[in-house]
């Protein structure tokens, strides 16, 4: 992007370093992780299904092995839908992020370091997640479409495997956040030696 067009956006921040008073990103990074959590997880369930049919029964609880597997496909397919905007409002927020400078984080990164491998491993996310999604459909719809196991073993474990990937990139953003006060408005704000809690009382007392 233009530097000059980076700069004039810099003169409309707001405390946290970004025209709008919430960072979008974080919050869609959590229903990303939350929707594909509940999708694999679904399909967990439809996939012991049987083993736990009994304990349905003694808890009168009326499901269907196929109401789970409906469950894991459509959170599947949201968490895909929903990570495009995710990455896309990442790149955004990080084009906008002035990190603290000599600073290492708990793994030994500077900032720049963290923001690339961050990015980096967003987009890989994205092609995973998006992968995951067109794995599930083709499983739905067209290669076990009447199996009464709609997933195979190995999308549940490419699933769990993909969430260990999800913890680690999740801890480079919270890395970012924490210890390089990256659109951080407490850390924004001590940084240009003003109390938080007194600009939050102020802000607060606005709309009153």
């Amino acid at each position: 992007m233009n530097p000059e067009v980076i700069e004039q956006l810099k003169t409309q921040m707001g405390a946290n370093g970004l025209p709008y008073t919430i960072p979008i990103h974080p919050n869609l990074v959590h229903l990303t992780i939350g929707l594909f959590i509940l999708g694999i997880t679904f399909d967990l369930i439809g996939t012991f299904f049987p083993l736990q049919q009994p304990i349905f029964k003694f808890l009168a609880v009326p499901a269907t092995r196929s109401s789970f597997f409906d469950a894991g496909w459509y959170n599947m397919l949201g968490s895909a839908l929903i990570t495009i905007f995710t990455v896309a409002a990442g790149f955004y927020e990080i084009m906008l992020a002035e990190p603290l400078t000599g600073v290492k984080s708990a793994w030994g990164l500077e900032a720049m370091e963290t923001m690339l491998w961050h990015g980096v491993g967003g987009v890989f996310l994205l092609a995973l997640i998006l992968g995951m999604a067109i794995w599930r459909g083709f499983q739905r719809y067209i290669w076990r479409q009447d199996n009464s196991q709609q997933v195979q073993w190995t999308y549940l474990v490419s699933g769990l495997f993909i969430m260990f990937i999800m913890f680690i990139h999740g801890t480079l953003g919270a890395h970012l956040a924490a210890e390089f006060g990256v659109h951080n408005t407490a850390d924004i704000l001590l940084r240009l030696g003003k109390d938080p809690n007194l600009s939050f009382v102020i802000r607060h007392l606005s709309f009153v």
